[in-house]
């Protein structure tokens, strides 16, 4: 992974060919999946909010048969 962008409020990067990134909103962090924020979804950290994106990626790339 190669990270994008990053300061104490805002983190983005790439993973698997999708943009992920987090924002700091002030009660928690919100996500964005592919510039497309993720509604009724707040982190405590960035970190958590970073392994949920990662987590739906992998998901959605494992075949319906596997799941």
């Amino acid at each position: 992974m190669h990270t994008l962008h990053e300061t104490d409020e805002f983190w983005s990067d790439s993973y698997r060919g999708h943009t992920i990134a987090t924002l700091n909103h002030g009660d928690g962090w919100l996500v964005y999946l592919d510039h497309v924020l993720q509604h009724n979804k707040l982190f405590v950290t960035a970190e958590a909010a970073a392994a949920w994106l990662r987590r739906q990626i992998d998901t959605a790339a494992v075949p319906n048969e596997a799941r």
